[in-house]
């Protein structure tokens, strides 16, 4: 072959090789073009929803989280909350900066340099795509965000698991263009869920550390970071020892990126896990049975309020905060003192009083082993494991061999805690039957705002509600009401004389009423109304009843805000209604306003979320009665703490101030009731058993004066003794306009003795 061909074929060649070249460099090119093409179609496609939902433009601007609504206290404390998730949001300033160094250094160290998609992990990804080993991972911070918000895929499925990430991708970009990092940061810790109730960081600060995420030092930080990973698996309530490992390795991440120094570190490993459980749920905390009476209220309101978008609010995840009347420190201690009465004394005291005896708690006269027999069926019939045992389908036979099998369960007591025993549904019943149960209700009269409410002692066991729910004869804290009538239309005064003398009163079917006095004290004598009251004489009460009648003293009750059924008959005298003490507080409460009753409430306002006022409430108001009458009702219910019925507060609970007030006892000492009145507070106390059968065997221990108003004098020493609640010790205003009527009795008596020299003079 000559040169000139050989030179002609190398040509050839060499054009060939670059023609070839260029062919494939043109198709390697088509090839990343088209590559970028279809990721840009890929991610406009998302971007559109055609692959996938896509959260709207305005689902962006306000993503939905479920939030608690809380209650909180008129002082500003935190009384408990209504939730589906117990969560609470946050901002970015009320974040600990430990919490947001242990949550960069652990899931995102690159936060602050990228824009949703953190492009190294990206490659990651895509290579682990490729090869089929792609096993997730690679998530900024705003993506794992985007994942909680609105995406909800979970599936096996690769390409499905693949497809999910890229909407992620997309999502992500969208919120970093919605919200600023520190924003981006505080919801995606408000969203997680700890659990243990402990929905977003504020909840599990609180639930884990008893704390606010503004306080968490270093290794509580470190803690709840490390369960961002798996909190089903770091749940420190279960696996204590692997939340510490995990936590000590968000430390060293957190050692690692600087933001913790070395011996910071080595300190930070070194210390337990230090958790303070507070566990506030719907049972638990302070103010439980008013929670639950707000609860009911509260549906009710949601149902009937609409939010911008029409829809109804939910009590359960839309955020709303209730202001209530309610004070904590008056609160904690009304419960206090129910404890340390109840607890300490009354309720042993019970225990010894029927020690050893038959039957023992009840009182029946006739048949008493087929009565308590009945009672006992129709508790059982009355709880929550009849009533889901009877919608399983099982018989009657079946249900009380149940609750007659011995089975492992809690019970209350005073005694240090509740009782781990094991007992049979029945015999646990029975139990229950002799624990003594109260009521304790605080009202600022001017206002009608409720201070304290104690529903009963403790909501996990007991969930009937003995201020608004309880109707229970009220013994003669009733005969203040009867007593307002002769002030009021029959010009008396508290030193008013009438003969104490058993009254025969023919009723209108023809029997003939005659009450009998409970003690003998000046029977046959004249005795003035002060002193009649102070000592709950049944004689003096019949008499003007029948003086009055029943429907004028009916007519007075419903003007003091009592709505219970109240019979037109002369018994009432004596106290045979059944009324709540809720009822009776307020109406007591009318004596302390001058008169005017104001209906006790307990919301002052509701705010939604974002702190906008949704509705005030104001009270109820009605003159029931004129000043000078309710003044002379005070005169007259001072001289139960001054000489009469409850004199113990002067002698063995040693107040001094002005206090009005009346004692309670109802037949067999089934109920046993205080009313206190001062300027400031008008407080009702009334404790009994469930049943009326079950009760103190005499007057001694059963009366109201043993077993209410101890309660009501712990409490009222707990008040007066926090200065900051400024309580006064005063003494009642007087009207503006003199007294028409004298209530100075030593006086009283002086004037009536001159009276009566002047006319034998004159005659």
């Amino acid at each position: 072959m000559s040169t000139n061909q050989n030179k002609e074929k190398k040509t050839k060649h060499t054009v060939l090789t670059k023609s070839y070249l260029t062919k494939g460099l043109k198709i390697f090119w088509a090839i990343i073009a088209g590559g970028i093409a279809l990721f840009v179609l890929l991610f406009f496609l998302i971007s559109q929803g055609f692959l996938g939902v896509m959260p709207t433009f305005e689902e962006l601007e306000n993503p939905f989280i479920s939030q608690a609504s809380i209650i909180f206290s008129e002082d500003g404390n935190e009384l408990g909350s209504y939730f589906i998730e117990n969560r609470n949001d946050v901002e970015y300033r009320q974040l600990s900066p430990n919490v947001v160094k242990a949550l960069l250094a652990t899931e995102d160290a690159r936060f602050y340099g990228h824009s949703g998609i953190d492009f190294k992990a990206l490659v990651r990804v895509f290579v682990g795509v490729f090869s089929g080993n792609y096993s997730g991972g690679g998530s900024t911070l705003t993506q794992q965000l985007a994942k909680q918000l609105y995406t909800k895929v979970r599936t096996d499925d690769k390409k499905k698991a693949v497809l999910e990430k890229f909407n992620e991708w997309v999502i992500a970009v969208k919120l970093e263009r919605s919200y600023s990092k520190e924003e981006i940061i505080a919801m995606y810790l408000n969203k997680y869920d700890f659990l243990n109730n402990g929905d977003g960081i504020f909840s599990a600060s609180k639930v884990y550390f008893s704390t606010t995420p503004d306080s968490l030092n270093i290794t509580q930080a470190a803690t709840l970071v490390g369960m961002l990973q798996n909190s089903a698996l770091y749940n420190p309530l279960r696996r204590p020892e692997t939340v510490v490992k995990r936590r000590n390795v968000v430390l060293n991440q957190m050692q690692k990126y600087g933001f913790i120094t070395q011996e910071q570190f080595t300190e930070a490993v070194k210390q337990p896990l230090g958790l303070s459980i507070n566990r506030s749920g719907h049972t638990e905390g302070k103010a439980t049975y008013l929670r639950e009476y707000l609860r009911m209220y509260l549906k009710d309101w949601c149902a009937n309020h609409t939010k911008p978008d029409g829809t109804p609010y939910n009590l359960y995840e839309d955020g709303l905060r209730i202001y209530t009347t309610i004070d904590s420190r008056m609160q904690t201690y009304a419960e206090d003192a129910v404890a340390e009465h109840l607890g300490k004394d009354l309720q042993p005291t019970f225990f010894r009083h029927w020690k050893g005896v038959h039957n023992a708690p009840f009182v029946f006269e006739n048949n008493a082993s087929e009565e308590i027999e009945k009672l006992l069926k129709s508790a059982m019939k009355r709880t929550d494991r009849y009533k889901r045992m009877k919608a399983n389908g099982a018989d009657e036979s079946s249900i009380e061999m149940a609750f007659n099998t011995r089975i492992p369960m809690m019970l209350f007591s005073w005694r240090g805690g509740d009782i781990d025993t094991v007992l049979t549904p029945l015999d646990s019943i029975r139990y229950y039957k002799s624990i003594l149960q109260t009521g304790v209700m605080s009202v600022e009269p001017q206002s009608g705002k409720v201070k304290a409410y104690v529903g009963g002692l403790d909501y996990r066991f007991f969930k009937y509600d003995h201020v608004t729910q309880a109707r229970r004869q009220v013994g003669s804290t009733f005969k203040p009401i009867v007593y307002t009538l002769a002030m009021q239309e029959g010009n008396m005064s508290p030193c008013s004389k009438i003969a104490n003398v058993q009254p025969m009163i023919r009723l209108d079917d023809g029997n003939v009423w005659n009450p009998k006095n409970s003690n003998h004290k000046f029977e046959g004598q004249e005795v003035s109304l002060k002193w009649a009251l102070a000592n709950s004489v049944n004689w003096i009460s019949a008499q003007l009843i029948d003086k009055y009648n029943p429907s004028a003293v009916v007519k007075m009750a419903r003007k003091m805000g009592i709505t219970s059924e109240i019979p037109e008959v002369h018994a009432i005298a004596l106290g045979t209604p059944d009324i709540t003490l809720y009822e009776m507080v307020g109406a007591m409460s009318t004596f302390a306003n001058k008169g005017v009753h104001i209906t006790p409430y307990f919301i002052t306002h509701i705010e939604d979320k974002n702190g906008n006022v949704l509705e005030n409430f104001l009270p109820e108001a009605n003159e029931a009665m004129s000043e000078e009458t309710a003044y002379l009702m005070v005169s007259l219910m001072k001289g139960v703490v001054e000489t009469g019925t409850g004199i113990r507060l002067r002698t063995k609970y040693k107040f001094s101030n002005p206090i009005a007030g009346k004692t309670g006892t109802t037949q067999n000492q089934s109920d046993g009731w205080f009313m206190g009145l001062t300027p400031d507070l008008v407080t009702g106390v009334w404790v009994g058993c469930e049943d009326r059968a079950a009760h103190f065997r005499g007057i001694k221990f059963g009366q109201g004066a043993n077993t209410a108003l101890p309660i009501w004098a712990l409490y009222m020493k707990k008040v007066y003794d926090d200065r900051e609640l400024n309580i006064s010790k005063g003494d009642f205003e007087r009207p503006a306009k003199p007294l028409s009527v004298e209530i100075d009795c030593d006086k009283f008596d002086k004037d009536q003795r001159k009276k009566e020299y002047d006319l034998e003079e004159d005659f």
